[in-house]
């Protein structure tokens, strides 16, 4: 018996089935019973197998029809650009055959029978053809306005083809040209010339220009839509005369503007730039100044760097479009947003002026100074440095003379009307004038808390300065006080450290009011030092210099010390200051408030500098004021 058959189930039939013995009756040869091999599995491919096939055959199939996809694009855009060619040369010569004073674009220059768009279907296909004609000046006879002078300019024709396709995948507008010329001799010309010319800020030629031109006053009317060529010109010969009858715009993706005005216009009668005059027989140049635009991020933050929101001002260009009346090309209002930004996009190279506008804050000065000379394709940071407006205000720029650069660590002092307050230029300043809050404040937030005290300070009695304590009919023999932290907004370097009253009762003895300072930039670690970086030295003058161990510092607390030598006495202290300069306090600005309208003295003294006094009239709200010092 098979093994394999036993194994499966199978009953082999015996030799005396009823088939076989039929197959042997019949004379059939019986047929040699072939032996199974022992162990033998017939089998198809594996599941890997099949898999791997398939990818090769997908890959293969792939490549194949990317393949014929290419050759069938290629083939496409060849056949569309035959197509587009063919169209071109029958444009070609029906223009060739139309009489020459009608081969022109309709209401154009020169101006003909020829449609600017036209559409047409060809092998199931639309395409759209542009046309341009210009009459050319050939230098051969001379040109216009040029030695010799061409007095008929329009020596021939330059006729120009761009044939597109929208519905066309990978198909470029195709570009063809060809020249007509007179079949007659050349006559005086009743016309004249328009040249505009484009550069750039820097004087260079801005090529690819977009220039658009209308003549609203000929019959019909000329609309002319053509760019510059290399040299920055758009030259159009033998143009109709017109007096101001040229309207002209120049433009250019990611570029300023201009264009000419019509004179006596309600809002700008008397235009710097009006609409262009082409005289018979004459050349007429007008040139235009476009750059790439620039963006501008304004932000209003206190001369410690936090932002301020919603500030009301408004910003103008110094170019004019019109004068008497003079007319700006930009003024604009604006205001900042809840964080205290602004971007302005869009803005052309120009001197920039800001008029300040806002009713809760005064300009305390601006970084960079204004005016604000803005380059063409540039991204400008701009900051206005706001405080709060506290009656009138008047804001004091220094500048060095030969220079015009701002001058820091001048001392401007203001006086009259009972007013006398002195302010360094360039430097920011912190102010503390009531503690009456009391202690457990981190953060200088309510200008009338502190963080921490012995308990010995007295602090509402009265209200706005603190001195030691009084038990009975004695005062604590000493006391002191630590301030809360100061922010400055940035990395920064101190200066001075103030305090009033200067002077103390002479019983209280001598050093009865001492400071130490500690600063960082994690307001974590608060190590009060002295006059020497230590923590054994004090300052003990009012108006002393901060060691500079603190600069490159954000973070400031003070550390005052009260003492007497005399129970029954005690020193006070009812303001303390500190100056710095950061990257939000304005160079050579400073800002008087709470003035009273009337006339103030104003003087300027700088080392180096030769000594400026002046007076001023305060009569707003707000206003400034311009000094200018030689060495």
């Amino acid at each position: 018996m098979n093994p394999i058959f036993s194994q499966k189930g199978f009953t082999p039939l015996q030799p005396d089935a009823p088939c076989l013995r039929a197959r042997e009756e019949s004379g059939i040869p019986k047929v040699k019973e072939m032996p199974w091999p022992l162990g033998r599995v017939v089998a198809g491919f594996t599941l890997i197998e099949s898999l791997v096939g398939v990818a090769v055959f997908m890959i293969i199939a792939v490549s194949v029809y990317q393949a014929y996809a290419v050759t069938m694009n290629a083939v496409r855009v060849s056949r569309l650009k035959i197509i587009a060619t063919a169209l071109a040369n029958e444009q070609f010569e029906i223009i060739r055959n139309l009489p020459y004073d009608d081969v022109g674009v309709v209401g154009s220059i020169p101006n003909g029978k020829i449609p600017r768009i036209q559409n047409f279907i060809r092998d199931n296909t639309e395409f759209a053809v542009e046309t341009t004609i210009r009459n050319i000046d050939d230098p051969f006879d001379g040109t216009i306005g040029g030695v010799p002078n061409d007095l008929s300019p329009s020596d021939y024709r330059l006729a120009e083809l761009e044939i597109s396709c929208s519905s066309c995948k990978n198909f470029t507008a195709l570009r063809l040209t060809t020249q007509v010329g007179p079949r007659a001799l050349e006559t005086a010309s009743t016309n004249g010339a328009l040249f505009v010319q484009v550069f750039d800020a820097s004087g260079q030629p801005v090529s690819g220009a977009d220039v658009h031109v209308e003549n609203n006053q000929a019959v019909p009317p000329i609309v002319i839509d053509d760019t510059t060529n290399n040299d920055g010109f758009l030259q159009i010969v033998d143009a109709p005369p017109g007096a101001e009858a040229y309207e002209i715009a120049v433009s250019k993706s990611g570029y300023s503007t201009e264009q000419t005005y019509p004179t006596g216009a309600p809002g700008n009668p008397n235009p710097t730039k009006p609409h262009a005059t082409v005289a018979l027989q004459q050349l007429t140049q007008i040139s235009f100044s476009i750059d790439r635009t620039s963006t501008l991020d304004i932000s209003s933050v206190t001369n410690t760097c936090g932002p301020v929101s919603s500030i009301d001002f408004s910003l103008s260009g110094s170019k004019l479009i019109g004068a008497n009346p003079d007319v700006l090309k930009y003024s604009a209002s604006h205001i900042t947003d809840g964080l205290g930004k602004k971007t302005i996009f869009g803005l052309e190279w120009d001197t920039y002026n800001l008029n300040f506008t806002d009713s809760s804050y005064d300009l305390a000065g601006a970084v960079p100074l204004l005016p604000l000379a803005l380059n063409p394709n540039t991204g400008q940071d701009f900051k206005l440095i706001v405080a709060p407006k506290v009656s009138n205000g008047l804001l004091v720029t220094v500048k060095d003379a030969s220079t015009q650069l701002p001058l820091s660590d001048a001392i401007v002092r203001l006086e009259g009307l009972s007013y006398d307050t002195t302010l360094t230029t360039g430097h920011g300043f912190i102010r503390q004038t009531d503690w009456s809050g009391g202690a457990g404040q981190d953060d200088f937030i309510d200008p009338a808390r502190y963080f921490d005290s012995d308990g010995n300070a007295e602090i509402n009695d009265p209200a706005g300065e603190f001195h030691l304590r009084k038990i009975f009919d004695e005062y604590e023999p000493s006391a002191y006080l630590i301030s809360s932290a100061f922010d400055t907004g940035s990395a920064s370097n101190f200066h001075q450290i103030l305090w009033q009253p200067q002077s103390q009762p002479p019983d209280t003895g001598q050093d009865s009011v001492r400071f130490q300072i500690a600063t960082n930039n994690n307001k974590m670690t608060w190590n009060f030092l002295g006059t020497d970086g230590t923590a054994n030295t004090y300052y003990t003058l009012a108006d002393q210099n901060i060691n500079s161990l603190h600069n490159g510092d954000r973070y400031l607390r003070y550390k005052a010390f009260l003492q007497t030598a005399s129970t029954t006495w005690t020193p006070t202290i009812s303001d303390v200051s500190f100056t710095f300069t950061s990257s939000c306090v304005p160079p050579g600005q400073v800002l008087f408030t709470g003035l009273g309208t009337g006339d103030y003295t104003l003087t300027v003294s700088k080392a180096g500098y030769q000594p400026f006094t002046d007076t001023v009239t305060v009569s707003s709200s707000w206003q400034q004021y311009g000094v200018t010092v030689s060495p």
